[in-house]
């Protein structure tokens, strides 16, 4: 059965290598603007970790015709909205206008790539916000450094996904003004993004903006990455213990999955969706309903595209209830799993949950240009998203079955336990 939902995506590349993706949808007068940068984390230097976040806040400092902290400002002054993120693959910056104000944004995203202000001042400045960042979301919030401690299980220190997207502020304290102009010469070029604009703008009329306003930008050769091998299973089964000022116990397992939208990934993710995805996957059932040990039980995935991403399964107790205990039970629950196989009831309820979610992400113009530029800069297909859904829809329950055994044995995991601290 195929998808009722086609894009029509027109595809081109400006002289200076800027590649410019346009979904033309006149259902209301609003239009999204997304400028992908194929550069995340995982593109860093060892010692010099955390610049890629840095510069999701650097690009708002300000530039040759727009002042620090204006760019927010005159877009949300037109009834706008923009914002950033970075992640381990890829940092993007976006707006969403409404139509009269399209020349706008793309003269903004214009002015910063070809004027950004790098200096000490400026430097100094967001390196104190992401230090005041990583104090309140990672530091000083029950489980909030989880990420940090399941990548450093799951790959080998010196990889490229063994550190988190924030980065070391041992690092970012030593960046100096020569490391952060170095960066941004090396990633922030045409030939190393995708503009995505979606919206009520023609196919030529959006072109010819993007090329009025960026293809003068000068042009630059695409920063090629190195292609990255699978890692092998994990073995010996890692652990991490952490004692600290959590409200309960709590228990994670890690596993290395393939690179993230290949077929088994999409496989395993339908697995995992099973085992731990709302109140009626099998973890919440066994652990938060039936057992009565867990606040809360889950599974899921992080895609990645440098040769594995990662599955994880997780429950935090309830008070009293051991760390232990709470693996056992989630290792009882996958070895039932890859012993019985998923239901054909349990495969398509997983299948319709990502149908409902890729469905609402494509229907706003937002996410949809997000999506695209997605692809367009990680795969170098747009169209992408005009056939995952069907990719998903074809996955056979044994192909879910095969993936899981395939990639969720028990003795290829590693633990991560909180361990509340005593009073």
């Amino acid at each position: 059965m195929s998808t009722a939902v086609r894009f029509a995506l027109h595809s081109t590349v400006l002289d200076n290598g800027l590649r410019v993706v346009v979904n033309h949808d006149p259902t209301v007068p609003v239009v999204a603007v997304n400028l992908w940068f194929d550069v995340g984390s995982r593109d860093e230097q060892p010692g010099r970790t955390g610049l890629a976040h840095l510069f999701e806040h650097l690009m708002f400092e300000g530039s040759a015709n727009v002042a620090s902290g204006e760019h927010l400002a005159i877009v949300q002054s037109v009834g706008g909205s923009a914002n950033a993120t970075t992640w381990f693959d890829r940092t993007n910056y976006f707006e969403t206008v409404p139509t009269h104000a399209l020349d706008l944004a793309l003269w903004l995203e214009a002015d910063r790539l070809a004027s950004l202000e790098l200096t000490q001042e400026t430097l100094d400045n967001q390196r104190a916000v992401v230090l005041e960042e990583k104090r309140q979301r990672y530091d000083n919030v029950p489980y909030g450094d989880v990420l940090i401690h399941l990548i450093g299980l799951t790959f080998p220190e010196g990889h490229p996904y063994s550190h988190p997207t924030i980065g070391s502020m041992d690092d970012l304290a030593a960046a100096d003004l020569d490391d952060v102009r170095a960066f941004f010469a090396t990633h922030y070029a045409p030939g190393n993004a995708v503009l995505t604009i979606v919206g009520d703008v023609t196919v030529d009329d959006a072109v010819a903006r993007a090329a009025r306003y960026l293809g003068g930008v000068p042009s630059s050769l695409r920063q090629a990455r190195p292609v990255a091998e699978p890692l092998p299973p994990l073995t010996g089964i890692p652990r991490t213990e952490v004692t600290a000022d959590v409200p309960t116990d709590a228990s994670y397992a890690t596993w290395r999955l393939p690179a993230r939208d290949t077929r088994e990934f999409a496989a395993v993710d339908l697995a995992l969706a099973v085992l731990g995805d709302g109140q009626t996957s099998r973890l919440h059932r066994r652990l938060v309903r039936t057992d009565l040990i867990a606040e809360g039980a889950g599974a899921s995935t992080l895609g990645l595209i440098g040769g594995n991403s990662i599955g994880f399964a997780q429950a935090r107790a309830l008070a009293g209830v051991r760390a232990e205990q709470l693996e056992a039970a989630i290792i009882e629950e996958v070895n039932r799993f890859l012993a019985d196989g998923p239901s054909a009831v349990e495969v398509d309820r997983a299948k319709a949950q990502f149908e409902r979610e890729w469905l609402d992400q494509l229907g706003r113009f937002d996410s949809r240009a997000d999506l695209i530029g997605c692809y367009a800069t990680l795969y170098g297909d747009p169209e992408v998203v005009n056939r995952r859904l069907d990719e998903v829809r074809s996955l056979t329950v044994a192909e879910v079955a095969d993936a899981a055994r395939r990639y969720l044995q028990p003795e290829q995991r590693a633990v991560l336990s909180y361990r509340k601290e005593s009073a």
